[in-house]
């Protein structure tokens, strides 16, 4: 991740949005010194719909130019494709909270990738 953050932020304004207590996750982004690679942080209590469709507006960002990169079918994944995002990646991980999973919609919208380094490929 330390290679592939400064290298898509080069090319692409990125956002954080991760659900959570917000001092909790906020601490926790400080520490991990990636704070600088985004350009806005999110931390909703819930990941759903509605949270992405308050993204898009709140940030004014139009959907169909927006990509979210996520772990999770449950609070990443489809909840921003039946936002409107443009396009979801899914990067699966072995430690992501068993209530995190889901079935990936049947949306050709949805890319699966095998690890984060092909984002760079990617985009």
């Amino acid at each position: 991740m330390r290679e592939t953050l400064p290298e898509l932020a080069s090319r692409h304004r990125l956002f954080l949005f991760t659900k959570g207590q917000p001092a909790e996750q906020l601490h926790k982004l400080e520490r991990s010194g990636l704070r600088d690679f985004f350009a806005r942080v999110g931390v909703p209590l819930e990941k759903d719909i509605a949270a992405y469709r308050r993204l898009l507006a709140q940030a004014e960002l139009d959907p169909a130019h927006t990509v979210m990169i996520g772990n999770s079918p449950r609070s990443d994944i489809n909840p921003a494709i039946q936002a409107g995002f443009r396009t979801a990646v899914y990067v699966p991980h072995l430690y992501t909270w068993d209530l995190e999973h889901e079935e990936l919609l049947p949306d050709d919208r949805i890319v699966v990738l095998a690890s984060f380094p092909q984002l760079c490929q990617l985009f």
